[in-house]
């Protein structure tokens, strides 16, 4: 018998912060959504680095289009230079002790040579889990779906069951968005996850958390990481819901899950 398997479904982000890495290792299959609108105020195509003690914004620029394509219709703009961004965070981090083998991986994601913003930003996050150890198949969207009419969580639900998992995650932010009962009446089971609070030394400064992955790399030996990306965060219910009628118990009753990440 094949074991259930447990899924994670999210947009693509420009390096984003550890707990996006620890969501990616604690599932067995993870999926990046490329068919959503882009959102020019989110955090798609920028994050924060550190310097001088504070954060600093970095962006992929991208070409000037309509506000209603989808990420993957978004274009990287003809005058990026990345390069220059490179050249920004290698000085920001010049006293980083691990900013020796952090910088190869900076250059070689900024210098991906695709104009297509969803290509780009999904070879980012390949090579980010390969460099920091994590093996988790990273799937697109519209691979698994094709064309769709469904939207939030009735399109959540559908990958799920197309990828034949039996318990969705999500980050502790979309306990909101999402209904226990409804994934539950289709066998599903739901749970958060909620990433413990990472604190190390960034040199002289007081502690800035929640920045880019760039800068728990810069800080942190890999080996350190494992176990912060196996362990470092909690998986956690929604609200209780009443159990729909013909919904599985198994699916009803969730328990408080360990922090390991699946084998």
């Amino acid at each position: 018998m094949t074991a259930p398997t447990t899924a994670a479904i999210m947009q693509p982000y420009l390096f984003p912060y550890i707990g996006y890495f620890q969501l990616i290792a604690a599932v067995d299959q993870f999926v990046i959504y490329d068919t959503v609108k882009y959102t020019k105020k989110g955090w798609i195509n920028r994050n924060r680095f550190l310097r001088d003690g504070a954060p600093v914004t970095f962006t992929l620029p991208l070409e000037k289009d309509s506000d209603h394509l989808d990420i993957r219709e978004r274009r990287v703009a003809a005058g990026f230079e990345p390069d220059r961004l490179c050249a920004q965070i290698a000085q920001a981090y010049r006293h980083a002790p691990h900013r020796h083998e952090t910088m190869p991986l900076v250059e070689e994601v900024l210098s991906y040579a695709s104009a297509d913003l969803f290509d780009h930003l999904r070879h980012g996050l390949l090579r980010t889990c390969a460099h920091l150890g994590i093996a988790t198949p990273i799937r697109t969207a519209s691979a698994i779906e094709g064309a769709t009419d469904l939207r939030r969580q009735d399109r959540v639900i559908d990958l799920c069951e197309r990828l034949g998992a039996a318990t969705y995650v999500n980050p502790i932010g979309g306990t909101t968005l999402y209904d226990r009962a409804a994934f539950a009446q289709r066998g599903i089971a739901l749970r958060f996850l909620r990433a413990r609070p990472l604190v190390y030394p960034q040199g002289p400064h007081p502690f800035v958390p929640w920045l880019s992955i760039l800068d728990v790399l810069m800080f942190n030996p890999r080996s350190a990481l494992a176990a912060v990306l196996a362990g470092g965060y909690d998986l956690i219910e929604g609200e209780d819901a009443p159990c729909p009628a013909g919904a599985s118990s198994a699916a009803c009753s969730i328990p408080r899950a360990s922090a390991a990440a699946p084998g």
